[in-house]
């Protein structure tokens, strides 16, 4: 069979970064093993393409540049103005699209990033199937949580319940999920949210996933049986990363341990905020506090550490539970969003995300039992090794979406 024609949008689209742009990237990778397909995404994004095309060609992959004149865009200031410059980025896009399916004849059309599920896609006016996804987003920190946020953190979920509603209520959101012939969402919370705003054959789909190269070279971080027993949490110092959790149950555990360590890595603006809690807590002194370091450096930081602890409120992804899962550490997280379905009991913790107090003395009895069965957490980095290998490696996905073409495409 001949291969299909797919137009892809990838607003967000840039080799060796994290989150949107990286995940774009290997979609788009995924895609060209398959089919013939024509990328539009932002002109900015040329450059590391570019240099990465020269190492790593993708002869089926056609990238197509389109960014709004000088004169729109000059009040756009990295976040500043982000959500309205994409919305006149995709009006423009949609008429490059328009252009280039009269003389191509797409069999398909993915709207890959911008992946928030209450931001909308003009492709599906186009003339032929119209596939939406992965998007996240649905994804919220329960109600009892938010009373220990700082100002800024209630302020922040305040305005993103906001923006999601007007979302869910924007009637081009609307269109995009009512025409879309099929949605993918990352985690359940926000395939039931596809399917209230209308859209059809809705199933779950990772957005999270390393490359057979990043698996091996994971593979090869040892067992860790050295002292102090140490913990470590990777994320921006944002309030729903729940760090202020972690912070609390470490210090509990601490107590009793009091040779361990918990590392903390990334910035932002609780950083301050938990610094003085350690402080407050008389954990100061081992719990260290790292600035933002490269990807390098922060996978030597989990190679030398027992476990990794993330207990994020509304995570859609979880790439570094993936990469802790993959350097064979075992993984405490709660049992929400993106993270909960990488862990299961035989690779580390799901905590229930009852109450902050429940939680963080269920995070602190965890930490009990991994640091007083040494064989019990050998087996647990082991079976999340082997986890990640198998199911989210970029390659599995791509056999994935694979199968969703052909059923878009045929059906």
């Amino acid at each position: 069979m001949r291969s299909l024609k797919v137009l892809v949008s990838a607003y967000a689209c840039e080799p060796g970064k994290g989150s949107e742009p990286g995940a774009g990237w290997h979609w788009v990778g995924q895609i060209g093993r398959f089919e013939e397909c024509w990328v539009v995404t932002r002109l900015n994004n040329r450059e590391s393409i570019d240099k990465a095309l020269t190492t790593n060609p993708l002869p089926r992959v056609h990238f197509i540049y389109y960014d709004l004149p000088p004169w729109v865009r000059f009040w756009k200031k990295g976040q500043r103005g982000v959500r309205a410059y994409y919305y006149l980025w995709q009006l423009g896009a949609y008429r490059l699209a328009k252009r280039l399916h009269r003389e191509l004849h797409f069999d398909l059309v993915h709207h890959l990033t911008f992946a928030n599920y209450w931001l909308p896609s003009f492709l599906p006016l186009l003339p032929a199937p119209f596939l939406w996804g992965p998007v996240g987003g649905g994804e919220s920190a329960p109600r009892n949580f938010r009373k220990s946020f700082s100002l800024r953190g209630k302020s922040y979920e305040i305005l993103r319940d906001v923006a999601r509603s007007m979302g869910e209520l924007n009637p081009f959101v609307r269109m995009t999920a009512r025409r879309a012939a099929a949605g993918l969402a990352v985690t359940p919370q926000t395939a039931h949210r596809l399917r209230a705003l209308g859209c059809r054959n809705v199933s779950l789909s990772s957005q999270t996933a390393l490359s057979f190269e990043e698996l091996s070279r994971l593979h090869e971080v040892p067992p860790r049986r050295e002292s102090p027993f140490r913990v470590i949490s990777v994320g921006r110092s944002l309030h729903w990363k729940g760090f202020e959790l972690g912070i609390n149950a470490f210090a509990e555990f601490h107590r009793r341990h009091p040779e361990s360590e918990f590392w903390l890595i990334g910035d932002g603006p609780e950083h301050e905020r938990w610094k003085q809690l350690a402080q407050t807590l008389n954990a100061g002194k081992n719990i260290v506090f790292w600035r933002t370091l490269p990807r390098s450096e922060v996978l030597e930081k989990i190679a030398a550490c027992d476990v990794l602890l993330h207990p994020s409120l509304h995570d859609s992804g979880g790439w570094v539970t993936a990469e802790a899962m993959a350097a064979g550490r075992p993984v405490i997280c709660l049992d929400l969003g993106g993270p909960a379905l990488q862990v299961t009991e035989k690779t580390g913790f799901k905590i229930p995300a009852i109450s902050p107090d429940q939680v963080v003395a269920d995070i602190t009895a965890a930490l009990e039992q991994i640091v007083g069965d040494p064989f019990h957490c050998a087996q647990l980095g082991a079976a999340g090794r082997e986890r990640i290998r198998q199911d989210f490696n970029w390659e599995k996905l791509g056999d994935q979406l694979a199968m969703v073409y052909a059923r878009l495409v045929n059906g």
